[in-house]
């Protein structure tokens, strides 16, 4: 049931997603930016934080944040979080000390005067704060939102869309396709996109994998690992695009060097020859592991070729793994990252169906 109280002339559109980390912050971002440069007011939004994990809160803010300064958004524009999902929260729900009706709640969070559109970012999947009546289906009916979801073409997602269709039903506005890898393109376009369509399920966008969306910046890598940062602490804003590990001898590294491009190197400490090799290639830091001082000769170069080198006290096996996995989960905390799903959206989302859909046909100039 709709709540009373919402204004009715503003449009509110949730942006959801099937599985965590496919994308959402980014397109939710990416479409803001666009529909603002067609002249609509967009206000942002996001009701439900999420933090089971070790960053919690503190890193939920810190998205909130990056969004109100990337779309420069009054508080007006952007209210503050409802609540952030964390074990304390659930278990004060559960316990029964927490009684908030959420709806309401809200209600008062989406007042948006003199706006077009409301941009809601939604949680990780369509179950997500149920527990507070704050999922995305519930969510989508207390505001009488239309939804987009964002998906990645991994696993079973084409059940995960068909079940999100069932349940949504006409508020599906449609889905993107994110991430989608360059040797699937062709295939889902001509076979995935048609029958997803037929579904009811519109294919609004299918954007392409891109290295630098993917990426994670050397500071990030610096707070996963909690590594020592031994040289050019100035140069962590550098973007890892891939991860090579150097554990052969230096000739054979040198043809993965040479085929790999902005790259983070991860080789044992006293790898001098290694860590030379690689200060000559495409390498945006060196990762040392064993907790082992570089020589001074390496450190010099560092210093001239201006990359960061990073120390652990893990072994190579650990460190890969931690890196791999933040790459799989890296949040959109760089401005070039924002330029890049801009871009992509330019170039392969259907707007003029998305306007319509959403009756903002009129608004736009």
């Amino acid at each position: 049931m709709r709540i009373e109280g919402v204004p009715k002339l503003t449009k509110y559109l949730l942006i959801g997603s099937t599985k965590a980390y496919s994308g959402k912050s980014a397109i939710a971002l990416g479409m803001a930016l666009a529909l603002r440069a067609k002249g609509l007011a967009v206000a942002y939004g996001k009701p439900l934080g999420t933090c089971f994990s070790s960053e919690g809160a503190g890193t939920e803010e810190e998205d909130v944040r990056f969004a109100v300064e990337t779309l420069k958004l009054s508080e007006s524009q952007m209210p503050s979080t409802l609540l952030y999902l964390d074990e304390e929260t659930v278990h004060k729900r559960l316990q029964g000390e927490d009684k908030t009706d959420y709806r309401q709640s809200l209600a008062q969070y989406l007042q948006a005067p003199s706006t077009d559109l409301v941009l809601l970012e939604g949680p990780a999947n369509l179950e997500e704060g149920s527990l507070f009546d704050l999922s995305l289906p519930q969510v989508a009916e207390a505001v009488d939102a239309s939804v987009l979801l964002v998906t990645r073409p991994i696993d079973l997602y084409i059940d995960d869309l068909l079940s999100a269709k069932r349940r949504l039903g006409s508020r599906l506005a449609g889905v993107v396709l994110n991430d989608v890898p360059s040797d699937k393109l062709e295939s889902i376009a001509t076979t995935v996109r048609p029958f997803l369509e037929a579904a009811g399920i519109p294919v609004l966008g299918m954007l392409p994998r891109s290295a630098l969306l993917r990426s994670v910046s050397v500071k990030e890598l610096v707070h996963q690992l909690k590594a020592e940062v031994l040289c050019r602490p100035d140069r962590l804003d550098l973007m890892v695009e891939t991860l090579t590990i150097g554990a052969m001898n230096v000739s054979s590294a040198m043809k993965y060097f040479r085929k790999a491009r902005n790259m983070a190197v991860v080789t044992g400490g006293d790898r001098t020859d290694i860590q030379l090799a690689a200060l000559e290639s495409s390498t945006q830091c060196l990762i040392l592991t064993g907790h082992l001082p570089p020589s001074p000769l390496v450190i010099g170069r560092a210093e001239e070729m201006e990359i960061p080198v990073l120390s652990v006290d893990l072994d190579t096996l650990t460190t890969v793994e931690i890196i791999d996995s933040t790459f799989g989960s890296v949040r959109l905390h760089e401005r070039i990252k924002v330029e890049c799903v801009t871009q992509l959206m330019a170039e392969h989302f259907d707007w003029d169906s998305t306007i319509a859909s959403l009756g903002l046909g009129a608004k736009v100039h």
